[in-house]
């Protein structure tokens, strides 16, 4: 598994700190937007566009509020996306609904929550069984 991270300038800063995080605790990051100064549309489409190159990966885009990278993340198509700023709600979108992406504000979270955020994220592991009815309806939506 590689988890694919990536901001707009908004979120760079928090960017770097749960990559370093992540790659502290022997995760694969690869960060789609080093050196880059994106807006968020750009900076979630190319998060979303390695998540889908295999099925392993999971990605997290983070920008001021983490709305904007939500909606982006929810109009492509097979992308199921969740905006979580708590540990619980990232742990169990993977558990229920399959997530592969998640999304975060950086003016919403802080340094410690957000580092808690991406371990329960990238620690969790979809349930199946009668999620998969959910899951299934996500994916033909768009």
């Amino acid at each position: 598994m590689t988890v694919i991270i990536g901001s707009d300038v908004d979120g760079k800063r928090l960017k770097e700190v749960v990559k370093a995080f992540l790659k502290e605790n022997n995760h694969e990051v690869l960060d789609v937007t080093e050196g880059k100064d994106v807006d968020f549309v750009d900076s979630t489409l190319a998060v979303a566009q390695e998540v889908q190159k295999n099925d392993e990966n999971l990605g997290i885009a983070i920008d001021a509020y983490g709305a904007g990278s939500f909606m982006v993340a929810t109009k492509i198509k097979g992308m199921v996306a969740a905006e979580v700023s708590d540990e619980r709600s990232a742990y169990m979108t993977r558990g229920h609904n399959n997530a592969r992406m998640i999304t975060m504000g950086s003016e919403i979270v802080g340094d410690m929550l957000a580092k808690h955020v991406a371990k329960e994220f990238v620690n969790g592991h979809y349930d199946g069984g009668r999620h998969q009815i959910r899951v299934d309806m996500l994916n033909k939506m768009c």
